[in-house]
């Protein structure tokens, strides 16, 4: 198990600590697990309904991150997925309480029910109005089933926000408690999980998923779903959740939601963006009008991969209630009624000119379609040296220029050579990210230059080999021994200029040379590329940028003596 803590049995309070350190407005009741607004006298003389919730720990922003103005008064912090005591929510109560009274927000769970619940009992007997509401939005659990029923889950987040916003303005315990019976009567939620958590007292994940497995409708504890299934792609997956929440809740072409799209805790950003365009296309495609959308990490199960979405039928009043200022930590600052995304329009960028022979370089054209195709089928293994020594991408990128290249194969076959290497240069420059693409590209250009003086009585290939060798090396400030495709390319270039006379001899030495210098990088260490940043550790790795132009330089080499050019 790695985990950032110190203690097992310290995670708790050292989170609490390092929460009211790092937040503002957030102060903790002396002695107990309870995080506090800071402005606590101003809130009482306010007279506000006070709100309080919280539940077992590891669930962060969840509930801590929901206190501030708008939202919540206190969260009560129990052990990691464990319910708080009965005294420690007493003691929330009995410091926020006033007589405006106190509405508790509590998450379906036995251990959450019955300690809140005793301790409003006997804040009642001690004269403060109390109301309790549960929040049971997990829609992937049947209604009326022999189990402890429904969850609580990320749909709570929305609950907190509504009620926060009617207890900000004023309204009463019962209006408040109103509202948030409103919310939890109409929201449902449904969670995906890719992996399972671990718990720091376990120190073991609490399920097993294989690579190809995902869990459809988890618990935010580590408890395995209601089932299994294969991992789909994002939209597949999403469409799915959609289905089930907006058939439980009754939603139907016409209605007007609001999603939160919630991150379960090891989630990256790029796919929760993912997560959430596939949302709105899913809710789209059933006729419903998304009007908010909130995507971010609002309810965790510790490091859980894993999405769950929750859908809310929305109305003006409860618009206003989401759209209501709240300073909370973990609530988004603002959002903005959801617009239509449509693309900006930009003015045609130019092409480069391209001079037509009615017949072009055949074999030009077939050199280039054979290294694109050699670059495709090499990938897995680019890609895994690039793992050893960088960032992993060379052999997507290059295969990915690759398949633009041979989609657009039959445009190059009219094109003279020149014509040819810049069009093939555009072609990498707008397809291959990277350094990469940008290094190709100027040596494609470099190489077009020299082709301008390419004639039916002289060959200048290895010339431009040269040049764009050399325009390599001047854009990347790299040279022989700094670990990048130069390595190859250079002693390559010298090894044609010796051995002109033989097309064929020129282009065995020039691989052979290619490849010697490729294994040479493997004891060296770099000052460029990604590897500058392993020192010693890329020992024993040669660069996969170099073992690229081996690829390349191969199969051109190959289509060239098959045509006898």
């Amino acid at each position: 198990m790695k985990k950032l803590i110190n203690d097992v049995s310290a995670v708790v309070d050292d989170m609490i600590d390092g929460l009211i350190r790092s937040v503002g407005g957030l102060n903790r009741l002396d002695g107990e697990r309870v995080i506090v607004r800071s402005d606590l006298d101003a809130f009482r003389s306010s007279g506000q309904v006070a709100l309080i919730s919280g539940g077992g720990s590891g669930h962060e922003p969840a509930h801590a991150g929901y206190v501030g103005a708008g939202m919540l008064t206190a969260a009560v912090c129990g052990d990691v997925f464990t319910s708080p005591s009965t005294d420690a929510v007493l003691a929330a109560i009995r410091a926020v309480g006033g007589p405006s009274g106190v509405l508790l927000i509590v998450k379906s769970y036995t251990g959450d029910r019955l300690n809140f619940g005793l301790a409003a009992e006997i804040a009642r007997a001690e004269g403060i109005p109390v109301e309790m509401v549960v929040v049971a939005d997990d829609v992937s659990l049947a209604t009326g089933s022999d189990t402890a029923g429904r969850r609580g889950i990320a749909g709570t987040v929305l609950v907190h926000k509504v009620a926060g916003a009617a207890a900000a303005a004023g309204r009463s315990l019962e209006e408040v408690a109103a509202q948030a019976r409103r919310v939890i009567d109409a929201v449902g939620s449904m969670g995906v999980g890719l992996s399972s958590c671990t718990v720091p007292a376990a120190g073991r994940p609490s399920f097993s998923l294989a690579e190809h497995e995902v869990e459809f409708g988890l618990g935010i504890h580590g408890e395995p779903g209601g089932r299994r299934d294969r991992l789909q792609p994002a939209r597949a997956l999403v469409s799915t959740v959609i289905d089930r929440i907006f058939d439980d809740r009754g939603l139907k072409a016409g209605d007007k939601v609001a999603l939160l799209v919630n991150n379960l805790g090891a989630t990256p950003s790029m796919e929760m963006a993912i997560v959430a365009g596939e949302a709105v296309r899913a809710a789209e495609a059933r006729g419903v009008d998304v009007l908010r959308i909130w995507t971010g990490t609002f309810l965790t199960a510790l490091d859980m991969a894993g999405f769950s979405l929750s859908a809310l039928a929305v109305d003006d009043e409860l618009l206003d209630l989401l759209d209501a200022p709240a300073s909370a930590s973990a609530w988004p600052s603002s959002v903005a009624p959801l617009a239509v995304a449509m693309p900006v329009v930009m003015p045609a960028a130019r092409v480069e000119s391209a001079v037509r022979s009615g017949e072009g370089d055949g074999a030009l054209v077939a050199a280039i379609e054979a290294a694109a195709r050699a670059l495709i089928a090499d990938e897995p293994r680019l890609t895994a040296l690039d793992q050893a020594v960088g960032d992993g991408d060379l052999g997507l990128n290059l295969a990915r220029g690759s398949e633009a290249v041979l989609t657009e194969i039959d445009d190059y076959r009219h094109l003279e050579r020149p014509a040819a290497l810049r069009r093939l240069a555009a072609t990498v420059r707008r397809s291959v990210g990277g350094t990469s693409g940008a290094l190709y590209a100027v040596g494609l250009m470099s190489a077009a230059a020299v082709a301008e003086r390419w004639t039916a009585g002289r060959v200048v290939w290895p010339e431009a080999l040269a040049a764009a060798a050399s325009a390599v090396a001047r854009l990347g400030d790299a040279r022989v021994g700094d670990r990048t495709m130069l390595d190859a390319l250079i002693p390559a270039v010298e090894a044609l200029k010796t051995a002109e006379d033989d097309p064929r001899q020129a282009l065995a030495a020039a691989i052979r040379a290619a490849a010697s210098g490729t294994a040479a990088t493997a004891d060296t260490t770099s000052r460029r590329g990604r590897s500058s940043y392993l020192g010693d550790r890329a020992l024993g790795h040669p660069d996969p940028g170099a073992e690229a132009v081996v690829v390349w330089l191969s199969a051109v080499a190959e289509t060239v003596t098959a045509r006898g050019a």
